[in-house]
């Protein structure tokens, strides 16, 4: 007789290993590079990036918080054969002389849409565009912060510790050079990575499609009406009200542009609604209006007086009472659709669910498979014939990529037509 080698099932249960904790990255590989702030540096910085090959992994940090607007403070570049370069823009008047180094050259960003309006201010734009985030938001990656796409492609974490200083610093201590230096560390093997997996997932045109989307895209302009982002200022119901919240909000934005500092650093958008709201007329009683306070606050005391003194004379004549709300050019919002117009409400609601559940099949976010805008916009005054070509037209030039269409425009035209389905 065969003795009975089998296992008991207590013995046949395999352990399985836990998965290997992240590497957190501390150094880059060549060392912490210094920052480039001389014309001699930059030259140098510029013939070696011309001489380096493939793509060129580039990061800026901005002093948002701390300083006026959203420029660079530092630019981070890295590029095989050439190293790492941290440039400090404010020791020049541009840096074109790093945008003619890489001609032709495709840039690796992350969040590239926050990166590039700071950097063509320096004279700096893409031929060609890599966005990791963007990217891993197409390969439907639950998490798509740098660190965390680094932990979940490469076993690579990087510590953020210093995301939201102020880069205006100078000198700039050595860990937040290391912490710069090590943004753009690993996003040519985070690229590769990447673009296996968008092949993989046949999905590599729909992420060079929405690169070159980016990448052509056109700055924003300046915003009508700038202090009507004022936070909290939904508060306000009077347009007496509103016109001392432009005159609070402008006086501070001069303010702060002259002294180069992030306007909230001298008084809260909470203190400007609550100043046009009570609108004291000295002082003494501003400082001690509830809500009201801020750096500038006292200091600058008669300066906020004139203002809402200038918001209220304003209010006197009708040229300068500004109304409640502007103007909207798209649809209303959907709350008010039902009573509005009942069919667009349903063909809204019926063409929301199967686009998410077309995203949902093609694993990703349902924003990046159809902006809600658009959608919104498709329902509420859709072609005047619909079917298949007059609903991709529409989309198409609502400014949904050529992928999109593809995937969103069939179900769509269907929900467009019968909104109500069995």
């Amino acid at each position: 007789m065969t003795a009975d080698t089998s296992a008991t099932p207590e013995e046949d249960l395999t352990e399985t290993a836990d998965p290997e904790p992240p590497r957190l990255l501390t150094e880059p590989a060549g060392g912490i590079p210094f920052v480039t702030n001389s014309r001699q540096e930059l030259e140098r910085c510029a013939r070696l990036l011309k001489a380096g090959t493939g793509p060129v992994a580039v990061d800026a940090e901005r002093a948002s918080g701390f300083r006026y607007g959203q420029r660079a403070f530092l630019v981070q570049i890295k590029r095989e054969g050439a190293g790492i370069w941290l440039i400090d823009p404010e020791a020049f008047e541009d840096l074109e002389i790093i945008q003619e180094s890489l001609s032709g050259v495709e840039w690796i960003l992350h969040a590239a849409s926050q990166d590039l309006p700071c950097l063509s201010e320096l004279g700096m734009w893409p031929d060609r565009l890599f966005d990791t985030e963007l990217a891993g938001r197409l390969l439907g990656l639950p998490r798509v912060g740098l660190a965390s796409v680094l932990e979940q492609l490469l076993g690579v974490t990087l510590a953020k510790e210093h995301s939201a200083a102020d880069w205006s610093k100078r000198p700039l201590p050595e860990d937040w050079m290391r912490y710069a230096a090590l943004d753009v560390e690993l996003l040519v093997n985070l690229r590769a990575a990447m673009i296996t997996m968008l092949t993989e997932d046949g999905k590599l045109d729909w992420a060079n499609q929405e690169f070159e989307a980016i990448r052509k895209a056109p700055l924003p302009g300046p915003r009508k009406d700038p202090w009507r982002r004022t936070s909290g200022m939904h508060r306000l119901r009077k347009p007496e009200q509103l016109a001392v919240v432009r005159e609070l909000w402008e006086t501070r934005e001069a303010l702060a542009q002259n002294r180069d500092v992030a306007p909230g650093r001298l008084i809260p958008d909470a203190a400007i609604v609550a100043a046009a709201a009570s609108q004291p007329t000295t002082v003494p009683a501003l400082l001690k209006t509830q809500g009201f306070h801020g750096r500038a606050a006292a200091k600058e005391g008669p300066r906020w007086i004139r203002a809402i003194q200038a918001g209220q004379a304003a209010a006197q004549t009708k040229a300068g009472l500004p109304p409640l709300h502007l103007p909207n050019d798209g649809p209303p919002p959907p709350r008010a659709w039902r009573d509005r117009n009942p069919l667009a409400d349903r063909r809204l609601k019926t063409a929301k669910a199967w686009v998410g559940n077309r995203a949902d099949e093609l694993q990703l976010p349902t924003e990046n498979l159809l902006t809600p805008d658009t959608l919104r916009r498709l329902c509420w005054t859709p072609p005047e014939t619909i079917d298949l070509d007059s609903v991709s037209a529409a989309l198409t030039g609502l400014g949904a990529r050529p992928w999109q269409v593809t995937a969103v425009a069939p179900i769509v035209t269907v929900a467009l037509l019968d909104p109500d389905p069995a």
